[in-house]
């Protein structure tokens, strides 16, 4: 095949992988969980000036001196600190509205950028906004440029949603000017360099501790009739009931007294804290806005997508391991019966056709082990050399005895013909094969004695079609091979059993499959219209209308990738020529009767299971890591553990239908860490290549020679 592969592809998967983790970098800064202050007394800075300490709320320090001011008689200057909030802040605002008071909201950068139609309501109906930092760190402890960096992008924010900038800041975990500690005073002293009035309070209601309404009303009141103030309450940060309901006492009670609710430049006799941004101000912040919504967008869209692809995960786990259980009941009670009825033994005449190209590493060892059973009828071995530059088809012709006269159906013949593919080869075996059953095996693979007789077996049911037989990776002694081990006994298999009860089984492996000649020719032979010859084939043949069944006891060892090279070739031609096979028979969706048993049941498992889960699987892996610094480390890592433990659970089960050892599992947790993402990479390759329309040529495996020697004993199916 042509090799049109796209180029971009992975410089559109790593592009996608940066933005993505820049959307979870921007989020989790936005939400102050990246080096966010404690609140404490901050660096020591020594004493501040005692002037500052009693001086009045509002600091200006631009011109490098002291000066101070307090509001005016009966002026109230109300302030709430930490918004906008999407449930408080609307709460506040009508109440303010209602009394016809006005507020200044010392807000969050990232808050404005979260929220801001609530920031241009703010401004609409004549409030003030002061900068609150970006993140609500504490300046006292922050390096100067974080602060800098902080105040300059809530300008921004602000510039974005309201096109205003402001002049007044009030630093988070700050009160009155009598608890000025030395490091806010010198954070204050850099604020001024950058043109800020840092705004303290006269009354500190301490409302972000719900001390209850009566409380809150009490202390923003005061003792001292006719003084103006500026008052500390909370829009945001937790529940704001006892705030709302106290902010309406306080109105109510101060207003019949003459007090006027001002902003704190009103308050204090100043012009407007908020003036119009420039034009470059806006821009940049409206491009800081929109990143902002854009992030957090990111951030709810991957928490629900990782909870469906946790409630999905748990539910497949389930649903395979209850077909399982079916299967095996519905294949003991079968075997019951057969043994009780003293049927005979199934066994007729089988053609065993074994395509190869360059397979001089292991075709000796298939062949033989093809010849060396104790199947009851006779067989012929048909390998068809398809254009092998090797000695493969030396090999073979070394190993082709001539039939004896009286049985012609039994020996070895060997094919040569020009490289056509492997469906090509397949069918040149199928055309010159003498029985009515055909097996397909591939030439890296090694039968066990029995393996005929059990593979053969279920086609006493003129029904069937074809069976599948249970594969094993031989070379499982690397880290490689037993991941691969794990994937074939509790991802294969188990889909297979649960295929088999659902009569839907979608692949039968090239490595060990049996067929009927009429099924076969029923489907116009082995297609090489996609890359996954036996997925397609077997698609055809459960459209019409065949039974596809499961054979766990017919074992055939193959010899799997031995490099992470090698394996994401092989997955790839899997994952991309599935994908095509899935498109070609989606058909089927809309077949009656048994022929759309497997548009119904099977397309929509694998779309979901095998495409959809693992395109977005990496997203979640991202989302995972994002969690374990940014949200609730504890919660994600028993999440984690728990899924495991289910995954060791189901595998263990698994290796027990196979009788396998489960020593076997110590290599899960590391799979799920490394093999998995690796999957999943392949199958998002193999979707932008399908999408882009490219053409992938056949993807061959270099043979290491693992059947030169026997193969491990086989483990007995229960």
């Amino acid at each position: 095949m042509e090799n049109r592969e796209p180029k971009g592809h992975w410089i559109l998967l790593l592009l996608t992988g940066v933005a993505l983790a820049i959307a979870l970098l921007v989020n989790g800064f936005a939400s102050g969980q990246m080096g966010e202050g404690t609140g404490g007394p901050g660096r020591t800075a020594g004493e501040p000036p005692t002037a500052a300490t009693r001086a009045g709320a509002v600091l200006n320090l631009t011109n490098g001196e002291l000066r101070s001011a307090r509001p005016l008689p009966r002026r109230i200057a109300l302030t709430f600190d930490d918004g906008p909030d999407p449930e408080w802040t609307p709460q506040l605002l009508d109440v303010l509205r209602k009394h016809n008071a006005h507020a200044t909201f010392f807000a969050i950068g990232a808050n404005i950028a979260k929220n801001p139609g609530l920031a241009r309501r703010m401004i609409r109906e004549g409030h003030e906004i002061g900068n609150h930092t970006y993140t609500h760190i504490d300046m006292g402890s922050a390096p100067a440029w974080r602060t800098k960096l902080e105040l300059d992008l809530t300008q921004r924010a602000l510039a974005g949603a309201t096109g205003r900038s402001t002049n007044l800041i009030r630093q988070p975990y700050s009160s009155t000017p009598s608890g000025l500690t030395g490091a806010q005073w010198q954070a204050a002293q850099s604020s001024a360099k950058q043109g800020y009035l840092t705004v303290f309070t006269d009354r500190d209601t301490e409302d972000w501790a719900r001390p209850g309404i009566d409380k809150i009303v009490e202390r923003a009141v005061g003792a001292g009739a006719g003084a103006g103030a500026i008052v500390m309450l909370h829009d945001s940060g937790g529940d704001r009931t006892e705030t709302v309901k106290g902010v309406e006492a306080i109105l109510t009670r101060l207003a019949g007294k003459g007090y006027e609710f001002t902003t704190v430049s009103e308050a204090i006799g100043l012009p407007p804290g908020n003036t119009p941004a420039s034009t470059d101000e806006k821009v940049i912040g409206k491009a800081l806005v929109w990143g902002q919504l854009g992030s957090s967008w990111i951030i709810g869209a991957l928490a629900l997508l990782f909870a469906v692809a946790a409630v999905l995960t748990a539910l497949r786990l389930a649903i395979l391991l209850i077909f399982a259980r079916v299967h095996v009941g519905r294949v003991r009670r079968l075997r019951k019966r057969r043994a009780q009825r003293h049927q005979p033994v199934f066994s007729p005449p089988v053609s065993v056709i074994v395509p190869a190209y360059n397979e001089e590493a292991g075709i000796e060892a298939t062949i033989r082990s093809l010849l060396d059973t104790d199947y009851q009828a006779p067989i012929e071995v048909i390998v068809v050399d398809d254009g092998s530059t090797d000695r493969t088809a030396e090999i073979a012709h070394s190993l082709t005895p001539h039939p004896p006269p009286h049985n012609p159906l039994h020996g070895v013949r060997l094919i040569r013909k020009p490289n056509g593919g492997k469906p090509s080869a397949l069918n040149t075996g199928i055309a010159a094969a003498r029985a009515d059953i055909v097996v397909l095996v591939d030439g890296d693979t090694v039968f066990q004695r029995d393996t005929l007789a059990n593979l053969v077996a279920p086609m006493v049911n003129p029904q069937v079609g074809a069976v599948s037989g249970n594969t094993k990776v031989a070379n499982r002694r690397g880290i490689i091979g037993r991941w691969q081990h794990i994937e074939y006994v509790i991802g294969f298999n188990l889909d297979r059993r649960m295929f088999d009860v659902l009569q839907c089984m979608p692949t039968i492996p090239g490595a060990i499959g049996a067929f009927r000649r009429r099924a076969l020719a029923s489907v116009g032979g082995v297609s090489d219209d996609t890359l996954a010859e036996d997925t397609d084939l077997t698609m055809a043949i459960c459209r019409e209308g065949w039974r596809v069944v499961y054979e766990e006891s017919a074992l055939a060892w193959t010899e799997a990738p031995s490099s992470i090279r090698q394996l994401w070739r092989q997955r790839y031609r899997w994952c991309y020529g599935t994908l095509q096979a899935m498109w070609k028979h989606r058909g089927s969706l809309f077949q009656g009767g048994r022929s759309g048993h497997f548009g119904r049941r099977c397309l929509p498992y694998l779309t979901v299971f095998q495409v959809a889960l693992p395109l977005f699987a990496p997203a979640v892996d991202i989302f995972t890591l994002y969690g374990l610094y940014f949200l609730d480390p504890g919660k994600l890592a028993l999440s984690w553990l728990f899924f495991t433990l289910l995954q060791a659970l189901a595998g263990a089960y698994a290796l027990r239908l196979d009788g396998e050892p489960l020593r076997t599992l110590w290599v899960l947790p590391l799979q799920q860490i490394v093999y998995r993402q690796l999957m999943y990479l392949v199958t998002i390759q193999s979707m932008v290549t399908a999408v882009a329309g490219a053409r992938l040529r056949w993807q061959t495996i270099r043979r290491t020679g693992t059947f030169s020697t026997p193969p491990e004993t086989a483990p007995q199916v229960r």
